[in-house]
C-alpha cells in the first residue's frame, strides 16, 4: 500500500492526530522531546518547521520512542509522518517577534506572557529559534516595543533538504490574501513531493467563504487527490481548554465542508481536549485534528525538566498526558 496509501487510510477513518511543534519553532531540542513523547501517544502526526536540523531532531525523537516504548508498555502501531510546514510572507504562523530596544521599558510582562520561553530578561530579548510569532508578547505590552518579521525561505533549496532528512508531507500556510502568491508557492510545493499528501493551512480572517471556497477549487486542480485543508480557526490560541477557544476552526471547517470539493479536512487553530468532542456535536466529519499550543503546553514541565531523557518516570508522565489528548479527540471522530 505504501505510505501514502497508508496515510489515505487513517484520514479515511479519522485517525490522525497530527502535533504542531510550531512552524516558526526551530529549538532542535524542544522539537525532539515532542516527538519523542508523542510518538509514545499515538500521534500519527508531527508538524515541524522548515529546518533540516529540526526535521533530524524530530526523526531522533521517534526513532527514541521506538527504543523505549517496551520499557513503558507502549504500543507504537505506525511510524508518525514527519510534516514540514512553510509559509508566506504576512502568514502569522511563519513570522517571528523582536523587541523595538527605544520602545522597551523591560518591565518583564512579555516574559511572563511567553509560553513558548522564547523571551529573556535583562534586557529583553527575542531567542529566535524558540520563537513562533503567537503575538502574545505584543498583546501585553502597552509600549508598542514589539514587532514582527519573517525569514526568506527559499522552497526549492530548503524543502528537498527537508525531505532528504525524512519528512513525508508539506504543509503551505497561506492566511494572506494574495491568491496570485498563494498559488505560485503551492505549485512549487506540489512539484516538490509530487506523490504524497500535501496540506494547505487557511483560515477566513483574510478571505470571504466565496474566495475560500475559490482558493481551495484552485488548490485541488493542482494536488488533485493529495490535499489536505487544514481549517485554521484562530491560529496559535490554543492555551485554554474549552469549547468557546476550539468554536472557530468548527466554523471554517463548517465552511470547507460545505463547499463540496473533494478533500482531506483537519480541525487546528485553538484546537485542544474538547476539539473532537465539538466537531461531533456539530456534525463535522473531519479526517483529524491538529493540535499546536495546547499539546506543547500540556507536557512542558516534563519536557523541560533536566531529567527528561533519562527519568523513565518523567517521559511516563509526558506520555499519559499526551496520550489522553489523543483520546480525548479521537474517540469522537474515528470511523471504523
Amino acid at each position: 500500500m505504501g505510505r501514502f496509501g497508508e496515510l489515505r487510510d487513517i484520514l479515511d477513518k479519522g485517525r490522525y492526530f497530527k502535533v504542531v511543534c510550531g512552524a516558526g519553532n526551530e529549538d532542535p531540542e524542544e522539537v525532539y522531546c515532542l516527538s519523542l513523547v508523542y510518538t509514545l501517544a499515538g500521534a500519527l502526526g508531527i508538524d515541524v518547521s522548515a529546518n533540516v536540523d529540526v526535521v533530524r531532531a524530530s526523526m531522533r525523537g521517534i526513532d527514541r520512542a521506538y527504543e523505549i516504548a517496551p520499557l513503558l508498555g507502549a504500543e507504537i502501531k505506525t511510524r508518525p509522518f514527519v510534516n514540514v510546514s512553510v509559509g508566506l510572507k504576512g502568514d502569522p504562523h511563519v513570522r517571528k517577534a523582536r523587541i523595538i530596544e527605544e520602545h522597551c521599558t523591560n518591565c518583564g510582562i512579555c516574559v511572563e506572557q511567553c509560553e513558548q520561553r522564547a523571551i529573556e530578561e535583562a534586557p529583553i530579548l527575542v531567542i529566535a529559534h524558540r520563537c513562533i510569532g503567537c503575538g502574545e508578547c505584543a498583546e501585553v505590552c502597552e509600549f508598542e516595543a514589539v514587532e514582527f518579521y519573517t525569514n526568506k525561505v527559499y522552497f526549492y533549496d530548503i524543502l528537498p533538504k527537508c525531505i532528504e532528512s525524512g519528512a513525508e508531507n508539506l504543509e503551505l500556510h497561506a492566511i494572506i490574501a494574495d491568491d496570485e502568491a498563494v498559488m505560485r508557492d503551492w505549485k512549487i510545493v506540489a512539484d516538490t513531493l509530487p506523490d504524497q499528501f500535501i496540506s494547505m493551512c487557511l483560515d477566513r480572517s483574510q478571505l470571504s467563504d466565496t474566495r475560500l471556497i475559490g482558493r481551495i477549487r484552485q488548490a485541488r486542480e493542482i494536488a488533485g487527490d493529495r490535499l489536505i485543508i487544514q481549517a485554521d480557526g484562530a491560529p496559535m490560541s490554543g492555551g485554554s481548554d474549552d469549547f468557546n477557544t476550539t468554536l472557530q476552526a468548527m466554523a471554517t471547517a463548517d465552511v470547507v465542508l460545505k463547499g463540496g470539493i473533494p478533500l482531506k479536512v483537519l480541525l487546528s487553530g485553538g484546537t485542544n481536549s474538547k476539539t473532537g468532542e465539538l466537531a461531533k456535536l456539530c456534525g463535522l466529519t473531519v479526517n483529524g485534528i491538529s493540535v499546536g499550543t495546547y499539546a506543547r503546553k500540556l507536557v512542558r514541565e516534563e519536557i523541560s525538566s533536566p531529567s527528561f531523557e533519562s527519568d523513565m518516570d518523567v517521559i511516563a508522565r509526558a506520555m499519559n498526558k499526551a496520550k489522553w489528548l489523543v483520546y480525548e479527540n479521537l474517540k469522537h471522530i474515528t470511523r471504523d
